[in-house]
């Protein structure tokens, strides 16, 4: 074994010790306007603002309230169907069916990609059936829901199902297949294997792939409520936020038309800002795989 050898000292440089309370103070707090500025909630705000402010001014220059009326008139009439009871009716008819399909959606896509993680065949006949029916779009399907379920909740839980399904059935499978050996092997090592391994071991490890094709699938579901109410999303005289807008274009009140608008807007906003942000707050920002 060889030893190391001694290091040398330099006598002739000499090290001036600096003092460091010279330097001063380097952290300073943030001004008001700083930490303003520095809010997301602050930042979006302002955008909001800009837009509406924008949409005001134009209108009033256009002058034409069939066309585009002002965001202080669709205010007023948002305001007035919100206080008689018509607009939150007609949106918790719609929400009553979004929440069937869209939970439908979920289990169904949970479902599939279980057995195409499990199994050579679930894993063929996920990948077939998604290359089949993801290219299709749900408002094609319309007139196949009217003749298999009639008119009504069973067909607009129908077609929202189809376009909830496949893309989160496609972002988990995705996940899955991107978690790291290591931790599969760690998962195998202890025993686990079909539903416990997903969930003990799949899940977590995929769940911002996961969440983020409930976000699309989300989206997928409005789109999609919206567009087939306004075909068909009336019965019983229960439509929902679709045949509201549907109804207010057939009188020539744009307005109304821009308030039931606003209302999928706000809706959307909500979900996003509180239901999806409190999701990963609690998940994946907590376990440190997202920022």
């Amino acid at each position: 074994m060889t030893e190391r050898a001694p290091i040398a000292t330099r006598p002739d440089m000499v090290f001036e010790v600096l003092d460091a309370s010279e330097i001063g103070e380097i952290a300073q707090p943030l001004s008001w306007l700083q930490r303003l500025v520095a809010s997301d909630g602050f930042r979006r705000a302002a955008i909001l603002l800009a837009l509406a402010l924008i949409w005001e001014l134009y209108a009033r220059w256009v002058q034409n309230p069939l066309i585009l009326p002002t965001l202080s008139d669709t205010l007023v009439t948002f305001a007035k169907d919100t206080m008689s009871g018509v607009l939150p009716d007609r949106i918790a008819t719609s929400l009553r069916s979004l929440l069937l399909g869209y939970g439908a959606g979920l289990a169904l896509a949970a479902v599939f990609t279980t057995l195409a993680v499990s199994t050579r065949i679930g894993s063929d006949l996920l990948a077939t059936l998604t290359s089949m029916f993801n290219p299709v779009p749900a408002i094609a399907l319309l007139p196949l829901a009217l003749v298999w379920f009639g008119l009504g909740t069973p067909s607009l839980v129908f077609v929202i199902v189809h376009s909830v399904l496949w893309a989160v059935a496609l972002n988990t499978l995705t996940g899955f297949r991107s978690v790291p050996e290591v931790q599969r092997m760690s998962g195998r090592n202890y025993g686990l294997h079909g539903v416990r391994y997903v969930v003990l071991i799949l899940i977590p490890a995929a769940f911002p792939s996961i969440l983020a094709g409930m976000k699309i699938g989300w989206a997928f579901a409005w789109r999609t409520l919206i567009a087939a109410e306004l075909v068909f999303g009336v019965s019983s005289r229960a439509g929902g936020l679709g045949w509201y807008i549907f109804e207010a274009r057939s009188e020539l009140d744009t307005s109304r038309v821009f308030a039931g608008l606003l209302a999928v807007i706000l809706i959307g906003l909500f979900v996003e800002a509180f239901v999806f942000r409190l999701i990963e707050r609690r998940t994946v920002q907590r376990w440190g795989m997202q920022r």
